[in-house]
Order: structure tokens, then C-alpha cells, then sequence
């Protein structure tokens, strides 16, 4: 009558185990999937901004010498002047709205801890609000 209680002890220990792996695997891939998402928005903000950048820079400069030779005969100085306030202003508004972006809304990976979290509760049997 021993064997049989000691089959189903480690018949009962694999599943755990395998269970357990199973948990860990489907994390893992959980994990994998947040980290391809958040390189992917990532990057394609890089590419926006660049490609924004580069052409609001280029129409700027050529708008300023535009007019700036528009006005050559009878207020260049004025028209320098003010084209140089116009891009330092914008430029220190750039700077703002960029170090307001580098702020993290959202905590990377935040799906896979709170998974991970429940999964803690669970195994200690105390249900998390």
C-alpha cells in the first residue's frame, strides 16, 4: 500500500512543478510582449519627432530669410531682431515640452508586476484589493 501514496506524491510534485513553470513561462512572455510594445513606441516617437524637427526647422529658417530679404531695404535689423526672439522663445518652449515628455506617466512593465503581485496573493491566500 506504500507505493501507491508515494506515486501520487510526486505525480502531485511534478504537476506543481509544472504548473509552476507554466506561471513562470507565460510571465515571462507577458514580460517580453510589454518590452517589444514599449520599444516599438519608442522608436516610432524618435522617428516623428525627428522627421518634425528637421522640417519645422527648415521652414523657419527659410520663412526668416524670406522676409528678412523682404524687408532688406527698410527694416532688416527689426526683421532679425524679431525672427531671433521668435526662434529663441520657441526654442526654450521646445525644451519644456520635451523635458514634460521624459516624464514617465506609466511604470514600464507595470501589467507584468501587478500580474505578479496577484499571483503573490494568491499563493499566500490573501486576496489583493
Amino acid at each position: 500500500m506504500s507505493p501507491a501514496p508515494r506515486r501520487s506524491l510526486l505525480a502531485g510534485l511534478r504537476g506543481l512543478l509544472a504548473d509552476g513553470l507554466e506561471l513562470v513561462r507565460t510571465r515571462g512572455a507577458l514580460l517580453v510582449v510589454e518590452y517589444e510594445e514599449e520599444k516599438a513606441r519608442l522608436l516610432r516617437l524618435l522617428a516623428w519627432g525627428a522627421a518634425a524637427l528637421i522640417l519645422l526647422a527648415a521652414g523657419l529658417v527659410f520663412s526668416a530669410v524670406f522676409i528678412t530679404v523682404l524687408l532688406w531695404e527698410s527694416n532688416r535689423l527689426l526683421a532679425l531682431g524679431v525672427f531671433s526672439a521668435l526662434f529663441l522663445g520657441g526654442g526654450f518652449i521646445a525644451l519644456n515640452l520635451a523635458m514634460a515628455a521624459c516624464r514617465p506617466r506609466s511604470r514600464a512593465f507595470d501589467a507584468s508586476l501587478n500580474e505578479l503581485a496577484e499571483d503573490q496573493a494568491a499563493l499566500r491566500g490573501t486576496p489583493r484589493p
